[in-house]
């Protein structure tokens, strides 16, 4: 066995039709565990799975609203009948419907976003730590971003609900450590996913601009956020709960001068 297997485990990554989710599916996938995946389209989550599948990965498609609590159940029981447990939950799912200040901000968009980005995950992780602690084991992952730890003159409420999946991790690793349940939080930077296509497809865009400043002066691939992952859900990873690692390229760590 080595840091990074994953063999017997059972993996539950929510949106895992595309972008960051896929890439932390199919990367555990082939680490060995049993990955369910999930999102709202059926058919494009059968499309990953037939893909880790062919590659000898065993995957289970179970579609899910996050933003409906009897939908997060029903993944969480499906899975359980199907393979009797969850090792691994990776809180992926998320939304950005607004772009703009917060002035803009309605009533509407606020709760769709905290309720999707936040409320949902709130909801999950409970619906899975109560297994993981008579175990005493799991692991616990949220997808946040560093947007969480910036301020925006943009993306303020997305940057809120971000912030607030920090301080969730967190609070799931003082709450679950006893029971030997870590949770970590990962906060990519820029990532060229449709999720960000506003942020990277845009030439004049400050967070496009303010990436090519970042000492690796280039956007991230999801298989980049998929590998720390990995790690974390990992032995290697076994001693690490109650973080955010931030994946950004250096962008937090400051600029340097572009190259003419």
């Amino acid at each position: 066995m080595t840091l990074f297997d994953l063999s017997g485990k059972v993996a539950v990554i929510t949106g895992s039709s595309k972008g960051i989710g896929r890439a932390i599916a199919e990367r555990m996938a082939e680490h060995g565990a049993k990955v369910v995946i999930s999102s709202r389209k059926v058919e494009a989550c059968e499309a990953v799975a037939a893909g880790i599948r062919a590659k000898g990965g065993e995957a289970l498609v179970q579609p899910c609203h996050v933003g409906k609590k009897e939908d997060l159940q029903n993944l969480v029981d499906v899975t359980n009948r199907h393979w009797g447990r969850i090792d691994i939950l990776v809180c992926n799912a998320a939304v950005n419907p607004y772009f703009g200040p917060s002035l803009g901000v309605t009533d509407e968009i606020y709760d769709r976003v905290m309720d999707t980005n936040v409320k949902s995950n709130f909801w999950l992780c409970n619906m899975v730590l109560p297994q993981m602690g008579e175990r005493k084991d799991g692991v616990v992952i949220i997808v946040s971003s560093i947007a969480g730890v910036q301020g925006s003159d943009r993306l303020g409420l997305y940057a809120l609900s971000k912030a607030a999946d920090m301080q969730l991790t967190r609070n799931i690793a003082v709450e679950w450590g006893p029971h030997n349940i870590r949770a970590n939080c990962l906060a990519p930077g820029v990532i060229k996913t449709d999720f960000s296509r506003a942020l990277w497809d845009n030439p004049n865009s400050t967070s496009l601009q303010a990436t090519r400043q970042a000492p690796l002066m280039r956007i991230g691939t999801p298989d980049e956020v998929a590998g720390a992952a990995v790690f974390f859900a990992s032995r290697a990873g076994a001693f690490i709960t109650g973080q955010t690692l931030l994946i950004d390229g250096g962008r937090s760590s400051g600029r340097v001068s572009t190259p003419a």
